[in-house]
């Protein structure tokens, strides 16, 4: 009976063993998969652009000149060619369009808010301002306006306070408003005025 129990307990120790490598053979099979779509590119944690996305727009961009050329009077295209350079990270060309087209219709706070925008990423945070500012003249409850007011004020120009403010009158508009990546407006607030960020 002892030796019995012996090699009873031995094969079970051996089913186990069996299995356990199984387990392990299945596992090392799935890594070695996710490695090589990882390795290839085809894994990705942020939404790429399709592949021809740079070279439509350049078509656009094309396109839109040469509209612009035959009808230099044409607001809605010059906001379209100011749009697709900004797609491209055309920073200078962006703020020309945008310019032009501000000269037809000095009044539009989404124009101006994009300019804003493509001034800061071309190293003009003041300037971005200025023009965040006449949007927010033109419409006091233009959310993005004052976001990126914000954010210029905190990450370019060094303001805490003015930035804080500037959010903390935008939740008074929207009290929800969303700073991307699943934060909330005061959650950031939040987070600055508790110097997490020092």
């Amino acid at each position: 009976m002892k030796n019995q129990g012996a090699v009873q307990s031995k094969r079970f120790g051996q089913r186990k063993t069996i299995i356990i490598a199984g387990a392990m053979f299945v596992l090392g099979f799935f890594t070695g998969i996710c490695v090589a779509v990882y390795q290839t590119g085809n894994f990705s944690t942020t939404t790429s652009k399709p592949a021809n996305t740079d070279n439509d727009n350049r078509q656009r961009a094309e396109t839109l000149k040469q509209k612009v050329a035959d009808d230099p009077g044409n607001t809605s295209a010059w906001i379209q060619l100011g749009h697709t350079y900004f797609d491209m990270n055309e920073y200078d060309q962006a703020i020309a369009a945008y310019e032009k087209a501000l000269e037809q219709n000095p009044n539009n706070a989404d124009v101006l808010t994009d300019l804003g925008i493509m001034y800061r990423r071309s190293g003009q945070p003041r300037e971005a301002i200025k023009k965040f500012d006449m949007a927010i003249a033109i419409n006091s409850n233009h959310e993005t306006a004052r976001f990126n007011k914000g954010i210029v004020l905190m990450h370019d120009l060094g303001d805490r306070e003015g930035a804080i403010q500037t959010w903390e009158d935008l939740l008074e508009i929207n009290p929800v408003a969303m700073a991307g990546n699943n934060q909330s407006v005061d959650q950031m607030i939040k987070h600055y005025k508790d110097g997490h960020d020092r």
